[in-house]
């Protein structure tokens, strides 16, 4: 049997955010995944191994480098490679350009989020980090709030600048907290470890979409802000012991895990139930949502998805 090899541009070129999100949806309604996740950390880098397995969609196995200091020697932050494994036979199917199933994983995990907690006539979409993953998000989000105004903040103001050159319609915002307050949805893709989101400049009605906080010792939220959203994850297998953005305020007795409301596999409790309240989602994703991308993007491949 011949393993599928997709490159990134090619296999970009077949995918649909909406489409992925379907799929997201599928894929939940499948048995639930066994994950095994691995972290191994190096000050300031980490290597993350992680594996999924989904009755009857398959097996992936990802491992990612994350080097902070390679861009400033010219090399990608961030390395790796993804398998995909048949259900049936545990044959190799595919072997699919790593970049390619982490961007799209990583922006439509917080895009199918965004469907089920933002408001459906959210207007102002600030995304907070000027970074590759932020692009993801601009491409991702455009597509459900079609006719939302981009606004984009980032630390140094020339990457701002920058992303808003590649970005039709995109613009700079000068004063974070003044762009927050502004926002309907708030997507936050940085590499910080204290939190740059106050939770005293939150509205009624947002929708926080946090992203960048991967390590137990990161986090773009403050305390306050987690107090005032409804809090939601991808799964609590992933980010409730894991990631600092939750892990910190749960040890430091913060947040209660009752607070945490819903993970994708609940659907039922997965949604904004009013137009005041403040949803807050963390996007951790994990080796199960690698798996759904990868054979999303095997299927898309395949003209079968």
């Amino acid at each position: 049997m011949s393993v599928t090899i997709i490159p990134f541009e090619e296999g970009e070129a077949k995918l649909d955010w909406l489409d992925l999100c379907a799929a997201f949806e599928k894929g939940h309604r499948m048995p639930k995944a066994e994950i095994g996740d691995t972290f191994l950390y190096r000050d300031p880098d980490t290597l993350l191994s992680r594996a999924a397995w989904i009755d009857g969609m398959g097996l992936a196995v990802k491992s990612a480098t994350i080097f902070p200091g390679n861009p400033d020697r010219g090399t990608p932050m961030i390395n790796g490679g993804v398998s995909l494994f048949s259900d049936s036979d545990g044959t190799l199917e595919a072997i699919v350009d790593f970049h390619l199933v982490t961007k799209w994983k990583t922006a439509g995990d917080s895009l199918f989020a965004a469907t089920k907690l933002a408001r459906k006539d959210s207007e102002t979409i600030l995304i907070v980090g000027a970074g590759t993953v932020g692009r993801s998000l601009w491409q991702a989000y455009r597509t459900a709030f079609p006719d939302a105004r981009f606004r984009v903040w980032n630390r140094t103001r020339a990457n701002a600048e920058a992303m808003a050159v590649e970005c039709p319609g995109l613009r700079v915002a000068d004063d974070l907290e003044t762009a927050v307050r502004e926002a309907d949805i708030v997507t936050s893709a940085t590499m910080s470890t204290e939190p740059l989101l106050k939770g005293r400049w939150l509205q009624p009605g947002q929708h926080v979409d946090l992203i960048g906080a991967f390590r137990p010792d990161m986090r773009e939220a403050d305390d306050e802000a987690l107090g005032r959203g409804r809090i939601f994850v991808d799964s609590y297998d992933t980010t409730l012991g894991h990631i600092g953005e939750l892990k910190i305020p749960l040890e430091a007795g913060a947040i209660r895990r009752e607070d945490v409301q819903a993970e994708f596999y609940e659907p039922a409790r997965f949604g904004r139930k009013t137009d005041q309240e403040i949803t807050l989602f963390k996007n951790g994703g994990g080796a199960h949502l690698d798996l759904m991308s990868s054979r999303y993007i095997l299927d898309a491949w395949h003209g079968s998805a």
